[in-house]
């Protein structure tokens, strides 16, 4: 799939302009002003507004997971496609790939991987034996069926749906019912979904990080509780119409997104040298790293690389090619008189420990400028396709610590892995 960097804010800039955006509307955006069936609270957030229908899917992907754990593609594909669960006033059913596969959502996967309906391409791969998991083992699918469904599929729904109630919030649009508060509530139905369901989506992938990396309150993850304080108090702030509240909100949930998964990649990129399972956590490792690409790889490493040192690339943070010719070669201590013993770049500050002369020194060039560096590595890492990726334990924090660095997530955020 192509990769396209992107620059930019936290969250995705908004299709619409905010005149516009009081009547911004989505084929996933339902209105529902009757009383609602359920509860009225899933965890610790009281909905203002009636999403019972939205909460439904998350059974969708209770019984697609069932259904591709017998490797059963074909019912798991219908599901997927077709709905079950969620049925509509009209008698239609609202289904994750109606979402995945659309096209201007308020996420940034499409813009990142210059592709409309990327996240459903992601899972049509998995689901079909195609395109990343072209030859793969029903092992590998599976996981790829699972993690992308219950992960990216529903954080790229519940992203596009903070979005929508900013778009609705700044121009005005707060009521409960159709207003910015009713998306909101659609954003914590499709992460949580009811409290009986929520094993099947993302907060039983934050919990067991949490339980992972030692992060985690009374059996909790931090993350999760995170985002479930960020998100009632999102709702507060929308009623209010605190801007600054409601984009604060919103910012933590994605800060803890990205920490979460980032405890994913982490462990299970470690575990690929299990001689009988290292597939699978390669598969696992896949899923999650698809859930925070797109808001990662744009702050990861970018590289310089240097033919003269033994064709050996420097990761330099976020930077741009011009930053490759901005090496000097000059004295370390800053010695007017002393002998020139240092290869040091004036861009970023760094110095290249490959480059030990003039001559390696001066072969660093923004002609050989590598964008998102770090971010192919891991994708390489992470090719299913590739079997000689596995056999080998990785430790990806340097590739990730740029993306934590901008997230202002801290080591004590992340853990260990025990």
């Amino acid at each position: 799939m192509n990769h396209k960097k992107v620059k930019g804010l936290l969250l995705i800039a908004l299709m619409a302009v905010s005149g516009l955006a009081g009547c911004l509307g989505t084929d996933d955006d339902e209105d529902d002003e009757t009383a609602s069936t359920m509860d009225a609270a899933d965890g610790g957030y009281t909905y203002a507004s009636n999403v019972d229908n939205h909460r439904s899917l998350m059974k969708d992907l209770c019984d697609i997971k069932t259904a591709a754990s017998a490797y059963d593609w074909t019912t798991a594909k219908d599901i997927y496609t077709n709905g079950k669960n969620a049925q509509k006033s009209d008698d239609s059913f609202r289904t994750l790939a109606g979402f995945a596969a659309a096209e201007g959502k308020n996420h940034n996967y499409d813009t990142y991987y210059n592709q409309t309906g990327s996240i459903g391409a992601h899972i049509m791969a998995a689901l079909d034996g195609t395109g990343d998991f072209e030859g793969t083992s029903d092992t590998v699918r599976y996981q790829g069926v699972a993690k992308l469904t219950a992960n990216m599929g529903m954080v790229g729904y519940t992203i596009h749906e903070l979005n929508a109630a900013i778009a609705k919030a700044d121009a005005g649009n707060v009521d409960d019912d159709s207003g910015a508060p009713h998306n909101w509530d659609e954003g914590w139905a499709f992460f949580h979904g009811p409290d009986e369901d929520n094993s099947c989506g993302p907060v039983a992938t934050l919990n067991k990080r949490g339980a992972d990396f030692g992060t985690e309150t009374d059996g909790v993850s931090n993350t999760f509780i995170a985002i479930e304080d960020a998100m009632v108090a999102g709702l507060t702030a929308l009623q209010a119409e605190d801007s600054a509240g409601y984009t604060s909100a919103a910012n933590t949930v994605v800060k803890n997104v990205i920490t979460a998964y980032s405890q994913a990649v982490l462990k299970y990129t470690s575990k690929m040298d299990n001689a009988d399972s290292g597939e699978k956590y390669q598969a696992e490792a896949y899923a999650f790293w698809k859930v925070m690409e797109a808001y990662s790889a744009p702050h990861m490493h970018d590289g310089c690389y240097n033919m003269a040192v033994g064709h050996k690339v420097m990761m330099m943070g976020e930077i741009d090619a011009s930053a490759c010719d901005a090496f000097i070669w000059t004295n370390g201590s800053m010695d007017s008189n002393g002998a020139n013993d240092t290869c040091y770049n004036t861009v970023n500050h760094m110095v290249s420990t490959d480059a030990t002369d003039k001559a390696g020194c001066d072969g660093y060039t923004s002609n050989y400028y590598q964008d998102n560096y770090a971010a192919t590595l891991m994708n390489n890492v992470l090719d299913l396709t590739d079997a000689t990726q596995l056999g080998t334990s990785y430790d990806v924090t340097a590739w990730l610590q740029p993306v934590w660095d901008h997230y202002g997530i801290t080591s004590d955020d992340i853990g260990t892995y025990a």
